[in-house]
């Protein structure tokens, strides 16, 4: 095969099917057939707000599954006909920022997220992957391509907030947002030996996951700011860590800022569009001198870090197939499943699309 058809963002708000060739493989590379894919909140973000800029016929789509179709020279641990796990982030392991313990940020900001950002997609019937020995994880047997695709990138993301959200031994969370990430965030905070998890949302399908994840109270931000509600659940005096996974700008961050304790953290693992500006509330943020921390961060990538998420998934820490709520079947159904994600019905945490079994 030298070309191969994609699923594309034409052009800001559209999008459509291109024939592309095959790109090479060089020799630490690979070339992979997905298997399974999964659109992506940031996809619609990408497509229809323009939020990481102007692309044109770049083929969408950063979450994974596939064959390994051929490999380069130099590539030591994997071969023709692998079934592997493709993390969204696939770094420049040589690069200075990943030495500096930043894969995700490597060659600039957010410059691990490759994948219909600065080349092509998995969207399509091949794609490249660069550094495969340290960016490709072979797939179990025994996870089936509807978990694994979920690790990639909502697991990795979700997890991500919980751990720089400095979760004390049986300390409070408060995850904002309960789509897949925020879901993912809930099981890392209670893998991470949170005590009670305050989860606020109100799709009836994410409560029930949110529930099965380990949150412990559902706060509906339909009646009432959700740190007031925060708050009154706790006496006044509100979480030791935050974790924003959705949300708006202009009221999701004060809400954070203002449910944590003195001295917590609020992580943030929202993809922020739609305007230029966070806004940060002065009060609530003690004048900027409460010692609550912000952090952040870009979904981990690599290898190590889908085997370490793979092997949750196999001792049962957590199931990431709960995610998973619509299925379709055939490479030409990813555009139905990326406007199901940008339409979000009530029942829709995440679609998938299985292209071959």
């Amino acid at each position: 095969m030298t070309t191969f058809k994609g699923f594309a963002m034409k052009r800001l708000n559209e999008t459509g099917w291109v024939e592309k060739e095959v790109p090479d493989c060089e020799p630490y590379d690979a070339i992979v057939r997905p298997t399974c894919v999964s659109p992506c909140t940031s996809d619609t973000h990408t497509v229809w707000e323009g939020a990481i800029g102007d692309r044109k016929d770049m083929v969408l789509g950063h979450e994974a599954v596939g064959i390994v179709e051929k490999v380069g020279s130099h590539v030591k641990n994997f071969k023709e006909g692998d079934k592997v796990i493709v993390p969204a982030i696939t770094p420049d392991w040589d690069d200075e920022a990943a030495q500096r313990g930043f894969p995700s940020q490597t060659t600039e900001p957010l410059g691990g997220w490759k994948f219909s950002n600065f080349k092509d997609g998995v969207f399509g019937e091949r794609f490249h992957v660069n550094l495969a020995d340290a960016n490709l994880a072979l797939q179990p047997e025994e996870l089936s391509d509807e978990a694994a695709v979920m690790l990639v990138d909502m697991w990795s993301t979700g997890m991500m907030g919980a751990e720089n959200a400095d979760i004390p031994l049986g300390g409070s969370v408060l995850v904002i947002g309960i789509g897949a990430v925020g879901l993912s965030a809930i099981a890392g905070a209670k893998l991470l030996g949170a005590g009670e998890i305050y989860a606020a949302g109100t799709r009836p399908i994410s409560v029930k996951v949110a529930k099965k994840y380990g949150a412990t109270n559902i706060i509906n931000y339909k009646e009432g700011s959700i740190d007031q509600q925060v708050r009154d659940a706790t006496d006044g005096a509100g979480v030791d860590s935050v974790i924003i996974a959705g949300g708006n700008l202009e009221n999701t961050w004060k809400e954070a800022i203002a449910s944590a304790k003195a001295g917590g953290t609020v992580s943030n693992v929202n993809y922020l569009s739609g305007a230029d500006n966070v806004l940060i509330p002065r009060v609530e943020w003690g004048c900027g001198m409460s010692g609550i921390k912000i952090t952040n961060g870009l979904c981990p990538g690599g290898r190590v870090r889908m085997e370490r998420l793979a092997s949750l998934a196999l001792n049962k820490r957590a199931d990431p197939e709960l995610l998973v709520t619509h299925k379709f079947k055939g490479l030409e159904k990813i555009e139905e499943a990326l406007y199901l994600m940008k339409d979000k019905p009530k029942d829709l945490i995440k679609p998938i699309v299985k292209i071959e079994e």
